[in-house]
């Protein structure tokens, strides 16, 4: 990037080129094994990159169909709704389905299933209508594994980028119900590891920061030296 090179200088490059790492890397790398952690603390199980599944009766598949077009020509999501219109077509021949693997998947003692799919802060509105289509088909595998399984989808996003002020949901409209399919930051963090864990987490992070400042600040340094 020789351009940003000569206007910014290579050290303020190196800070940018730091923190887009770290952006791509927070999820597998930070926030999955975080939120596994934390989870085991609450759940029966938790696992991160877990592998839901591939088969899916043919009945559900159109199911999930019909759920994507009403809700592209306006229809208000529900997700009570949607899984038990799911439930009521485990029906027709077996296919099989390739999907993403759930990024954060935890389990109570109860046998209640929850399936994160983890987001960066802002996702693109265009992106939700593929993320709803994963969530359903999550559920229509899950369900077709075990008739009676009690599942949630959701996406997780976990931090907000507007604090102090709340997440902009108009951002999801139209495609996830918020109530049940959308868990953002403290929600997120709190269901996972119980009331308080959030602020708990944050903390954990400022002091690792203060610990590894010796080490960022030597990085940075032999930038200031070219």
């Amino acid at each position: 990037m020789p351009f940003h090179f000569r206007l910014l200088g290579k050290d303020r490059m190196a800070l940018y080129s730091f923190i887009q790492s770290l952006n791509t890397t927070f999820g597998t790398s930070i926030f999955e094994p975080v939120a596994v952690a934390l989870a085991k603390s609450r759940f029966a199980k938790a696992q991160a990159q877990y592998v839901v599944g591939s088969a899916i009766y043919e009945g559900c598949q159109q199911s999930i169909q019909s759920i994507m077009n009403q809700l592209s020509v306006g229809k208000s999501p529900n997700k009570g709704e949607e899984l038990k219109n799911l439930r009521h077509s485990l029906t027709g021949n077996i296919s099989w389905l390739k999907t993403v693997k759930v990024d954060l998947f935890v389990e109570t003692i109860q046998g209640e299933q929850f399936m994160f799919d983890l987001k960066t802060a802002k996702p693109n509105i265009s992106n939700f209508k593929d993320f709803k289509r994963t969530l359903l088909e999550w559920a229509g595998i899950a369900l077709t594994h075990d008739k009676s399984a009690n599942v949630n989808t959701l996406i997780a996003i976990p931090y907000n980028p507007y604090e102090p002020e709340p997440y902009q949901r108009w951002t999801i409209k139209g495609m996830l119900d918020s109530e049940h399919e959308l868990k953002v930051a403290e929600e997120f963090w709190d269901f996972l590891g119980g009331k308080g864990a959030y602020a708990e987490l944050l903390i954990c992070f400022e002091k690792a920061g203060i610990e590894l400042r010796p080490e960022i600040d030597e990085y940075f340094g032999r930038f200031n030296k070219q």
